[in-house]
Order: structure tokens, then C-alpha cells, then sequence
């Protein structure tokens, strides 16, 4: 597998969405998804149609990796700013900082390959270590949910190794 990362800066990013607290061993993301999309239709003051799925992970959650320990997800969008929550929603920022963007081609469910290769192959040989920031991916115009054809960005927080 040959996935080559574009390196970029993201400002400080702002989100309107909803979140659930879950493990990689107890996934909800269907439940959480399920949730939050009858409701995006409130959210007024969204920025662009992308969907952001979020990952807010404990300081030091790869150290010493562990499916079972439980982290944020977030069903989310990109939003102008926080006054206009609507009922049901809450408000996330992601910091500024760097990140190494991957394309994922195909189902979700080949996702496990994608995320092995990026923190077992790609990131040890890097010079960057993951930072302690939010991961994400954007679910743009080519994600096609489950389809085999379907692309989304990999956004996976990195700060330099030394």
C-alpha cells in the first residue's frame, strides 16, 4: 500500500454537531451518525456540505494502544462561528496546527488498513509523531458510504518527532 500524505497547516476550525463517548471495542458511530443527520438541517451557519467525523482522544490514548479505552466521536459540521446552536447540538473547536492528509479509498469498513498503515508504517518513519489534537476525517464530495468507490481525508494531527 503506497499512501502518501500531504503535509498542510488547518487554522483554528469551528464545529456544530453532536458527539458520543466510545471505544474502537464498543464502536457507535452508526448511533451517533443516525442522530446527528435528521437534525443538520437546523444548523444555520454552516460553512460548505463536508461532514466532519471527529475523534477527540485522551492525552497519550496511542501510548500505549488499548481498543477498549474510550474517546469522543463527533458528527459535525464546519460552522461561521457558535451563536446559532441549534437544540439537540454542541460546539467543538479544533485547534490550529498540522496535520498529515491520506486519502482513504473504499469502504469504511477497509478503514482499519488505512489507519494501520498511517500509525504502524508511515508515521514511525516519518520525523513526525501524532500530536494531541482532535483527529478527523472529512466526508466530502466523493464519500459514498460503504461503496467501494467512495474517498474521504484522513486528518491525523502531527508535530515534528524532534
Amino acid at each position: 500500500m503506497s499512501l502518501t500524505p500531504e503535509i498542510k497547516f488547518m487554522s483554528r476550525t469551528l464545529l456544530t454537531g453532536r458527539h458520543l463517548t466510545m471505544s474502537f471495542a464498543h464502536d457507535r458511530t452508526f448511533e451517533l451518525w443516525s442522530s446527528f443527520m435528521p437534525l443538520r438541517k437546523n444548523i444555520t451557519n454552516a460553512v460548505g456540505n463536508d461532514l466532519f467525523s471527529v475523534q477527540v482522544f485522551p492525552d497519550g490514548y496511542f501510548d500505549s494502544f488499548d481498543p477498549s479505552c474510550q474517546f469522543e466521536k463527533w458528527a459535525a459540521v464546519e460552522v461561521s462561528d457558535h451563536k446559532a446552536v441549534p437544540d439537540g447540538m454542541e460546539t467543538l473547536a479544533i485547534p490550529e496546527g498540522l496535520y498529515a492528509v491520506f486519502i482513504h479509498k473504499g469502504p469504511a469498513s477497509e478503514g482499519p488498513r488505512t489507519f494501520g498503515y498511517i500509525f504502524q508504517t508511515w508515521l514511525p518513519a516519518s520525523g513526525y509523531k501524532a500530536d494531541e489534537r482532535p483527529h478527523f476525517e472529512i466526508l466530502g464530495e466523493k464519500y459514498r458510504n460503504n461503496d467501494p468507490s467512495s474517498e474521504e481525508e484522513v486528518w491525523i494531527p502531527i508535530r515534528p518527532a524532534n
